[in-house]
């Protein structure tokens, strides 16, 4: 829920300041730039501070090799694809590889879901809702992509 939340905040705030007079803000695609960075920098440390790290490991469907070095990569991925978001030239191209990027992942949701495992001491969202929220996160990325 809390990648949800920072996307929502995030996108609101960053279009309150754009009608505030924040020309770089100016619109709904900056905007959702800057809410779905914040989104990716919040999953992307995850990626590297106790206790998510070993949550997300065990997430990790048992058949892929290396699940720490998945991990690693995922979360250096995600951060990288933030920070891409930001700067105009890079937007739509980071877009694309963070789109991308959460397909890659959703079959580790999946696998966590129909393993019940948890994270942070709670159980994973269930498969439908996840579902719900992977697509919501995709349509970002591709309305950051394909926007104008």
């Amino acid at each position: 829920m809390a990648p949800l939340i920072a996307l929502l905040v995030g996108t609101t705030l960053a279009r309150l300041a754009g009608l505030a007079g924040v020309d770089a803000l100016d619109g709904w695609q900056p905007a959702l730039r800057v809410g779905l960075a914040a989104m990716f920098v919040l999953t992307g440390i995850a990626h590297f501070t106790a206790p998510r790290r070993a949550d997300l490991i065990a997430m990790v469907p048992p058949r892929l090799p290396r699940p720490e070095l998945l991990v690693t990569a995922t979360g250096v991925l995600e951060l990288a694809g933030a920070a891409g978001l930001l700067i105009p030239a890079t937007a739509r191209w980071a877009a694309a590889g963070l789109t991308l990027l959460l397909l890659a992942m959703f079959p580790a949701n999946v696998s966590a879901a129909r393993r019940r495992l948890t994270l942070a001491g709670r159980p994973v969202t269930p498969l439908g809702p996840r579902t719900a929220l992977q697509v919501l996160f995709i349509a970002a990325g591709l309305g950051i992509l394909f926007g104008p």
